[in-house]
């Protein structure tokens, strides 16, 4: 790589002089210096070929005294138009030479102004000082513009939610800070290889789409790279597009030094600075902090689900008075853990379920949620009725766990009567079908758990066998922008088409009621059987 070496690469230079003698000695000095040189007689043809397509001169050099217009014209119609704008403009005349005219030319645009007869180094030097300022310009114009597309991609590498995402950001970042073919290549948090690339010719605005592509060590195509051997295993294949020979200046990055990398790989010419260089490593450093932050949060996701499920029962009781049927579904891999959970038990009393959601999402709630259903059976198995283990329960709270609430709905089956007792601290009410499809909310509630306030006393509700009850946590309903009501209005009109076997309920309102992901959910259904009048309820605590 060069740094700044290019103020000594010749120039295309447009000469613009009506008299052919001056044009050929102009540019017969400046194409002796390697300049290219393209030549106008006026004013008119000069601009004509500057709106021509194609690659721009870096320098006009124009007469003052033109047969169609002025030279200052011609100046500042070159440095309004915003193509040309950039284009430094050199003056040059044996007629106006006075101070004024020198003054006037170069207010009206021109960066330089030149008093024939011109002496050949004099004439080169001005080009050359001309090309240094103005090259020093576009690059660090062009610097800018490259740091405020680095800036961009790179929150949208923070904002990447999954290995693809980051991956299909970091080529399309690279292409259009570079304007050329990327390849780059990370290693999964699940431990995967992924590859993608992205082309960016700069000939249109249009969007860029990246391809990626999960790697494996078996496939159709056959070529491997061995020139990334830092990045890529050996035994990697490649797709095509990825194995291109041209793509072999690469740049490694790293969250640390036992992590795998992300390695990006351009053409060799398209490196060009050692600022492209720079940008390139900057922007393989972000992926790679942006990969391990997924990782890391990927890592802990997983054991906190872990920690949370073991939280829950791990099988329902069996009971001739009903059958059972549950749902646990965690919020998406991008959400936190909530402290959503459910309960059964068979008891003295009856059979006693529950659902219940502890505030926040955290691991911190989970623990919470995690005390309180432990509390719960310890407190049903001891034969207390539902309001009394609410009480309970608010008492635990704001003793070891002050100001933290929780949502709570407990139902105590009765085994030898068609009674059923609802005590609802605060939660959703619960929904009881009839056998003959119709629906209602047990609306009757007391207040949240952890506020230290009275409950009241549970509400008897009759319930004839082939009755289901349903219990849900709000992640099933509850969505942004719709009232809570027409959500459990939806909630009923499911309900009341659904299925009659429990396990069958479940699946069906998940399928007609599918979850955002930015809660978790909780569905208990009980189908009421008939009461047991003849027969010993079931040991408590099966």
């Amino acid at each position: 790589m060069t740094q700044h070496l290019d103020d000594q690469v010749p120039a295309h230079i447009l000469v613009v002089d009506d008299d052919p003698t001056n044009r050929y000695v102009l540019a017969t000095t400046l194409g002796r210096a390697g300049h290219r040189v393209t030549t106008a007689e006026d004013g008119t043809r000069a601009l004509e070929l500057l709106r021509q397509p194609g690659q721009l001169p870096e320098i006009a050099i124009v007469d003052v005294r033109l047969p169609d217009m002025t030279g200052f014209e011609v100046c500042e119609d070159i440095k309004q138009t915003p193509a040309t704008a950039g284009i430094p403009v050199i003056n040059i005349s044996a007629s106006a030479i006075t101070v004024d005219d020198r003054t006037r030319g170069l207010y009206r645009g021109a960066d330089a102004y030149l008093v024939e007869p011109i002496a050949p180094g004099e004439l080169l030097a001005t080009v050359t000082a001309t090309l240094r300022y103005a090259r020093a310009r576009r690059r660090a114009e062009n610097l800018a513009h490259r740091l405020h597309r680095l800036n961009r991609v790179t929150l949208a590498l923070y904002g990447a939610t999954s290995a693809r995402e980051l991956i299909k950001a970091t080529v399309e970042g690279a292409a259009s800070i570079l304007h050329c073919h990327v390849a780059a290549f990370l290693t999964t948090p699940q431990g995967g290889v992924m590859g993608a690339h992205a082309v960016d010719q700069q000939k249109d605005e249009s969007p860029l789409e990246a391809q990626v592509y999960s790697l494996t060590t078996s496939g159709d195509q056959p070529e491997t790279w061995t020139g990334l051997v830092d990045g890529v295993p050996d035994s990697v294949r490649l797709p095509a597009p990825l194995a291109q020979p041209e793509l072999r200046h690469t740049v490694v990055g790293r969250a640390k030094a036992d992590r795998p990398p992300v390695l990006i790989a351009v053409p060799a010419d398209a490196v060009e600075f050692s600022d492209d260089d720079q940008l390139l490593q900057q922007l393989a450093h972000a992926s790679a902090l942006a990969l391990e932050a997924m990782r890391s949060y990927s890592e802990e996701h997983a054991l906190a689900l872990t920690l949370q499920r073991s939280f829950l029962p791990e099988n329902l009781p069996e009971t001739a008075r009903a059958d059972l049927a549950v749902r646990y579904l965690p919020a998406s891999e991008r959400a936190e853990i909530g402290g959503d959970f459910y309960e059964a038990i068979s008891t003295t009393m009856g059979l006693v379920v529950a659902v219940g959601d502890v505030a926040g999402h955290s691991l911190d709630a989970a623990m919470v949620m995690g005390q309180v259903r432990h509390a719960l059976r310890a407190y049903a198995i001891e034969g207390h009725p539902p309001h009394v283990i609410l009480s309970r329960l608010d008492h635990l709270l704001t003793s070891v766990q002050p100001g933290t609430s929780v949502t709570l709905c407990v139902v105590l089956i009765e085994y030898d009567s068609d009674v059923i007792h609802v005590a609802n601290a605060g939660h959703l009410p619960p929904l009881l079908r009839a056998p003959d499809g119709s629906s209602v909310f047990l609306e009757e509630h007391g207040p949240l758990l952890g506020l230290g306030l009275k409950h009241p006393p549970a509400h008897r509700v009759a319930a004839e066998p082939g009755s289901l009850v349903l219990l849900v946590t709000d992640g099933l309903i509850e969505r942004r922008h719709v009232h809570l009501q027409q959500s459990l209005d939806s909630l009923a009109r499911v309900l009341a088409e659904a299925p009659q076997h429990p396990e069958d309920v479940c699946a069906d309102l998940l399928d007609r009621l599918p979850p955002d992901g930015s809660d978790d959910i909780a569905i208990l259904a009980v189908r009421l059987n008939a009461p047991q009048t003849s027969s010993q309820p079931d040991p408590p605590g099966k």
